[in-house]
């Protein structure tokens, strides 16, 4: 079986990276899939979105970094069926000093990760571009990066290619561009079609047909601890993220 291991990354925060881990995540488990999310933002959103209480949690990617606790012991069920996930909560921030120290710092998520026999891994980055993000690059085979269709879409963009460029020539070289989703589009504004087509002449193919809307719904189902699909299973934003994942199986295989 291949596994594909893909970080969703891009250093801006607010970009609807959380957003679309998790749904994607969860609309892959839905065709049949083992899935597991690595929660490596130390905010634990993914955790808290997939209705995990993370007063409660007793192991985290933190002590899987660090080879405290191993993986079995750390990744949780989130009561869907084929979809696990590696939380994450605030204690992860302490990471990014820690791993400084480490022989092999940015291997760390690559060798936690190894014993995962999931056909999917989605790790949720940090909105940094620091060690963690690096051990997410290390360990990954592809990335997506989700992009806000705003006016400052693009800037650090070319800062998070360059990185992502360096870990490829250093530590990665299989690393590969899944790509470049366009999100919280609206299509009533000139804004949205202009940095669309910005992105499309910047990386072509690479640019995901899906774009996924500005949607309500899709703001709130967090709060619920629920994927879109379960908070509201016609909303737009549930339909663009089974069209992505879609996709997302299309170009994988």
């Amino acid at each position: 079986m291949k596994q594909t291991i893909i970080a969703v990354i891009n250093q801006k925060g607010g970009v609807g990276k959380t957003t679309t881990a998790v749904n994607l995540a969860a609309q892959l488990a839905s065709r049949q899939c083992e899935v597991l999310v690595v929660d490596l933002d130390p905010q634990g959103n993914a955790t808290s979105g997939l209705g995990l209480d993370k007063t409660a949690i007793t192991g985290t990617s933190y002590d899987v970094l660090f080879g405290r606790m191993s993986l079995d012991t750390v990744v949780q069920s989130t009561g869907r069926e084929g979809l696990y996930i590696l939380p994450a909560t605030p204690t992860l921030a302490a990471a990014e000093v820690e791993l400084v120290d480490q022989p092999h710092r940015e291997f760390s998520l690559r060798q936690a990760l190894q014993p995962s026999t999931c056909e999917y891994i989605i790790i949720d980055c940090p909105p940094a571009l620091g060690l963690l993000t690096i051990n997410a690059l290390t360990a990954a085979n592809t990335i997506l990066i989700p992009v806000q269709s705003e006016y400052y879409a693009l800037e650090g963009l070319g800062q998070l290619l360059e990185t992502i460029q360096r870990v490829r020539q250093g530590l990665n070289p299989s690393l590969d561009l899944l790509g470049v989703l366009l999100t919280m589009y609206d299509k009533r504004t000139s804004l949205s079609e202009q940095v669309m087509e910005e992105l499309s002449n910047h990386f072509g193919e690479k640019l995901f047909k899906t774009v996924i809307p500005r949607n309500i719904r899709l703001a709130e189902a967090p709060s619920f601890g629920k994927t879109i699909s379960e908070h509201d299973r016609w909303s737009k934003g549930a339909r663009a993220y089974k069209q992505l994942a879609r996709e997302v199986v299309k170009r994988v295989s």
